[in-house]
């Protein structure tokens, strides 16, 4: 790279790591291109569109700790994208469901989740339906190959956002150092089901009408919101998303995904009060998340903890590096974006 020249960065992955990376790069005057293998950004803030309503199929919500990631979330409010939700929060324990009421703020986006980095991706140059399946250093830069044989670059930095055994497989062939690393971050999978129903769910003994989403402490099950009680989503029809318990999405991974949702659809009947009876179902299905979250994080020094950086201009962020909160994915991303800013790409391990 030349004294005059813009520092240059490809980001593989359009989640809110990847995104909040690359922001935080085009602020610094870099040239920045994002490469996605899914239809556009989201990662595991993906929403689906069905005939009768949105669900969300990964994040449900978000809460905030940072104080960084606070400024960020109070931008996002003004800008309309996020609202306040939920709060009817409930549990289930032994069959008996409980309000839940711990005081901490939660956020989901407004109208879906995917609304979040389907706006922070605006102004970045963004290759969809990419997939990069490896890496070329040549003179000292990076060149990118995709599935289709197409080659990108050249780039002064690569930074890799996708799960750990992903990364592992691009960076292996170049610096032993990252791919040992990533062994250390052990990324759980989970399915998440969705059921869409032809009116609303009746009322349940004991329970508000006005539920938002339950969480549950045992059995199949860890978590359900509707859909329909989400911001900017009060006008669509009745909809539920499910999402496993992670012990319980290893045990039935490679199951169809008509099972899963069966399955799933079946606990949640199961934890209902007596006599609740579920309205007729409309719409059914599931995706599965092969790398869900991150069950044990990656050791490190205070000045990269989140994120890992070689001399070669190889870098590794997301939600591995911290932890697997929304906020955990987007912190890893903003403060590596700006250490490659402060460091020029010079940063050490």
């Amino acid at each position: 790279m030349s004294p005059t020249a813009r520092p240059s960065a490809a980001i593989i992955g359009a989640g809110i790591a990847g995104l909040a990376c690359a922001r935080a790069l085009q602020a610094a005057g870099w040239q920045v291109t994002l490469f996605e293998k899914a239809r556009g950004p989201g990662g595991r803030m993906t929403s689906r569109s069905l005939a009768a309503a949105t669900v969300d199929i990964g994040a449900q919500f978000f809460s905030v700790r940072d104080e960084a990631f606070r400024r960020e979330t109070e931008l996002w409010l003004k800008a309309g994208l996020v609202a306040p939700w939920p709060w009817q929060l409930w549990r289930v324990t032994k069959g008996q469901w409980h309000y839940r009421h711990d005081g901490r703020e939660r956020y989901a986006g407004k109208p879906r989740m995917s609304a979040v980095t389907r706006h922070l991706s605006r102004g970045l140059a963004l290759e969809a339906n990419c997939r990069i399946v490896s890496l070329v250093r040549d003179r000292g830069s990076w060149s990118l190959q995709d599935q289709a044989r197409q080659h990108h670059g050249p780039y002064d930095h690569v930074v890799i956002t996708a799960p750990s055994p992903q990364a592992q497989e691009l960076v292996a062939p170049h610096d032993t150092v990252l791919a040992e690393a990533c062994e250390g971050v052990i990324q759980r999978p989970c399915w998440a089901a969705w059921a869409c129903f032809e009116r609303p769910l009746p009322t349940s003994a004991g329970v508000a009408h006005d539920w938002q989403a339950v969480m549950f402490s045992e059995g199949p099950l860890r978590f359900v919101a509707r859909n329909d009680h989400k911001p900017g989503r009060e006008q669509q029809g009745e909809s539920l998303t499910l999402l496993a318990r992670l012990e319980w999405s290893e045990a039935h991974l490679e199951v169809h995904e008509t099972s899963a949702a069966d399955k799933l659809l079946g606990a949640f009947r199961a934890a209902l009060p007596d006599d609740t009876m579920l309205p007729a179902i409309t719409a059914i299905g599931a995706h599965r998340w092969r790398y869900a979250q991150p069950d044990v994080f990656a050791s490190g020094e205070a000045v990269n903890r989140d994120y890992r950086l070689s001399p070669t201009g190889l870098a590794l962020c997301g939600d591995g590096w911290r932890g697997p909160r929304v906020e955990d994915a987007w912190l890893s991303g903003h403060h590596l974006g700006h250490a490659l800013v402060a460091n020029d790409g010079h940063a050490t391990r």
